[in-house]
């Protein structure tokens, strides 16, 4: 599959890079050493940040600033790994909805990184863009509804939006029939070591989602 970055994206957010990743996956129920793992995490996340110390984490951060560019809020629109670090903090924990999703939000919640996972056999043709949402472009976000992703990174398919960093699409979302996985992992801060984070989505998925075929490539602007 081929991904492009539209000028105007690249444009608006330089010196961004992301990881594309494609692989073979065995989908389940939550299992217990994945609950337990979860836990886990979050007890760490809440022990170690306060609420107002979320958005200041590096890769935070950058996401933040790169939707300003885009031109979105990030108060209004949270990025996920934001969000989820936000409701681990208040003491809500994490919710869990199946292996490759919850495994998903825990590389989100380590890297700091917005990843977004889509089941690749729903994908719409052999090229992927990602550019910045238009106004009024239909989006239906997961359990979400209808979501304005006008000035929100976005990355399409020959359909339309698949996955932004607040919240991926019904249309291309994991269920447990998913046998092949797509994957975009955001790299908005030049801080992120893009070998480890390739390393540690692969371990995770290996040992929770039984992954195979791996196939990892890069762009950047």
């Amino acid at each position: 599959m081929e991904v492009k970055i539209e000028n105007e994206f690249g444009e608006r957010v330089p010196g961004y890079r992301a990881v594309i990743i494609t692989c073979d996956v065995e989908n389940s129920p939550t299992s217990d050493a994945c609950r337990a793992e979860m836990d886990t995490l979050a007890e760490e996340i809440q022990s170690r940040y306060k609420v107002e110390e979320i958005n200041k984490i590096p890769a935070i951060a950058a996401t933040r600033s790169a939707y300003k560019a885009c031109g979105k809020d990030p108060n209004r629109y949270r990025p996920s790994q934001e969000q989820l670090m936000r409701r681990i903090v208040r003491g809500l924990g994490l919710y869990t909805v199946n292996s490759i999703v919850d495994i998903g939000n825990m590389l989100s919640l380590r890297t700091g990184c917005s990843v977004g996972c889509f089941d690749a056999d729903k994908v719409d043709g052999e090229t992927v863009t990602l550019g910045i949402g238009r106004h009024d472009e239909p989006y239906e976000g997961i359990g979400r509804g209808p979501l304005n992703i006008e000035g929100l990174p976005v990355f399409r398919d020959s359909t339309g939006g698949i996955g932004t960093p607040t919240s991926d699409n019904e249309r291309t979302k994991i269920e447990l029939t998913t046998r092949r996985m797509l994957m975009t992992i955001h790299l908005f801060s030049q801080e992120i070591d893009l070998e480890q984070t390739v390393a540690t989505t692969r371990e995770l998925f290996s040992r929770h989602c039984h992954a195979t075929n791996f196939t990892v490539s890069t762009i950047s602007v």
